[in-house]
C-alpha cells in the first residue's frame, strides 16, 4: 500500500536564473521577426493574352537568405517554449545547409552553440555561410546517416537534437501569425486573382506544404496546393502509392528537398497534387528565372517553377483564367560551383538544353511540348 502524506508534496524544478535566460531568448527571436520585413511577390512575365499571372514569392531575401528561416524561428520557439532548449548546450540539427545556417543564426542569437549534420556533398559555400553564422559542421559520407548521428551528438553533448524532419509542421502556426501562406494571401489582395488556383511547392521536411495547405482549408480557399518532387526522393512515390514506407536509394541532387524517407512532418493527405521532376528540369528553370527575372536563385527554385508554369499550359489549353504562386526558396550564389556550372552538370551527366527549349518555347508563346529528354 502507498501510503500518502498528510502535507502537500511540491517539486519545483522552476529556476530564477533559466527562466530569465528563457524569457530574454524568446524576447530576442521574436525581436528578429518584428525587425523583419516581409518578402517580396514577384511577378513572372507571361503574355498578356493568357489572362493567367504568375508570381514568385521570394524568401531569399530573409535576413539568412532562405525559406528556411521562417522554419528555424519557429523551430526555436517551439524548443524554447517547450524545455528543450537550455543556456550553454548544443543545438544540433540534420540538414543539407539552408535549415543549419537560418538555425545557426538564431542559436548565435540566444547563445547557444549549434552543430549542423549534414552529407558531405553540401555545397562549400553553405558550409562557409554555416560557420560564418557561428555554428559548425560535423559531415556524413551517406545522408541517410544524419538523423542517427545528429541524435548521437545531442545524447553526448546534452544539447538537443532540433529535428526539422519531425517538428516542422508542428512548431509553425499555421492557422496564421503572419505564416507563408497569410503573407501569400495578403500580398496578392489587390492583384487581378487575389485567389489563385494553384501554389506550387517544394519538399524537404514537407513543413511549408503543410503550412499552405492548412490554412487554405482553414481559410476555404478554393486554391489546391502542388508539391513538385525531385529526383532521388521517395515523396512522389509514398504519396501516389499511399505509402509512408516509401524511400529512395540515394540523396537528392536538388539541395534542400526531395529525401530518402518519407518524413514525419510530410502531411501527404493535404496535398491536392504532386509532380516528378528531372533534375535537370529543374536547372534549366532557373537559368531561365535568371534570364527573365534577373535573379539567381537554388534549384529547389528551379524544381517548382518548373511544375508552376506546367500548370500555366493546362490553364491556358483549358482556356482557364487566374494566377499561380511557387517560391524562390534561396539564392543561387551559394550554388555557383554547381547549378550553374557547365563543368558541374556535364560530370553529373546532367543535359538542360531539351529543357531549356521547352522553356523558351512556351514563354514565347507556343504550346507546352515535353521534351523528348523525358
Amino acid at each position: 500500500m502507498v501510503v500518502t502524506p498528510a502535507s502537500t508534496v511540491d517539486v519545483d524544478r522552476s529556476d530564477a536564473a533559466y527562466r530569465g535566460w528563457l524569457k530574454e531568448a524568446v524576447r530576442r527571436v521574436q525581436a528578429d521577426a518584428n525587425r523583419s520585413a516581409d518578402t517580396h511577390l514577384l511577378r513572372f512575365p507571361l503574355p498578356a493574352a493568357w489572362g493567367i499571372d504568375l508570381y514568385l514569392k521570394d524568401e531569399s531575401t530573409h535576413p539568412t537568405g532562405s525559406l528556411k528561416h521562417r522554419l528555424a524561428r519557429s523551430l526555436f520557439l517551439y524548443g524554447l517554449c517547450n524545455g528543450w532548449i537550455r543556456p550553454g548546450k548544443p543545438v544540433i540539427e540534420a540538414s543539407s545547409g539552408s535549415t543549419a545556417v537560418s538555425e545557426a543564426y538564431f542559436a548565435k542569437l540566444i547563445g547557444v552553440p549549434f552543430i549542423a549534420v549534414m552529407a558531405r556533398t553540401t555545397s562549400q559555400a553553405k558550409i562557409d555561410l554555416i560557420e560564418l553564422q557561428g555554428g559548425s559542421c560535423h559531415l556524413v559520407n551517406d545522408p541517410s546517416e544524419v538523423y542517427e548521428v545528429s541524435a548521437r551528438l545531442a545524447a553526448e553533448t546534452g544539447g538537443h537534437y532540433m529535428d526539422q524532419f519531425t517538428y516542422a509542421e508542428r512548431a509553425t502556426d499555421w492557422r496564421g501569425n503572419n505564416n507563408i501562406a497569410e503573407s501569400i494571401f495578403a500580398q496578392l489582395r489587390l492583384e487581378p486573382n487575389p485567389e489563385p488556383a494553384w501554389i506550387v511547392a517544394t519538399a524537404g521536411t514537407g513543413g511549408t506544404s503543410a503550412t499552405i495547405a492548412r490554412f487554405v482549408r482553414y481559410q476555404q480557399y478554393d486554391t489546391r496546393i502542388c508539391v513538385a518532387d525531385p529526383e532521388n526522393s521517395c515523396f512522389f512515390d509514398g504519396w501516389l502509392n499511399h505509402d509512408p514506407d516509401a524511400t529512395s536509394e540515394c540523396g537528392s541532387r536538388i539541395e534542400g528537398i526531395g529525401r530518402q524517407r518519407m518524413e514525419p512532418s510530410f502531411v501527404p493527405g493535404a496535398i491536392d497534387r504532386m509532380m516528378k521532376v528531372p533534375d535537370a528540369a529543374s536547372i534549366a528553370g532557373i537559368r531561365v528565372l535568371e534570364r527573365v527575372l534577373g535573379k539567381k536563385a537554388g534549384a529547389s527554385s528551379g524544381t517548382g517553377l518548373w511544375s508552376a508554369l506546367r500548370i500555366v499550359a493546362e490553364m491556358r489549353e483549358r482556356g482557364e483564367r487566374g494566377s499561380v504562386v511557387t517560391l524562390i526558396c534561396d539564392p543561387g550564389d551559394r550554388y555557383l560551383d554547381k547549378y550553374y556550372a557547365d563543368s558541374w552538370l556535364a560530370a553529373q551527366g546532367l543535359d538542360i538544353s531539351p529543357y531549356q527549349r521547352v522553356l523558351d518555347a512556351f514563354l514565347a508563346g507556343n504550346p507546352w511540348s515535353e521534351p523528348d529528354a523525358m
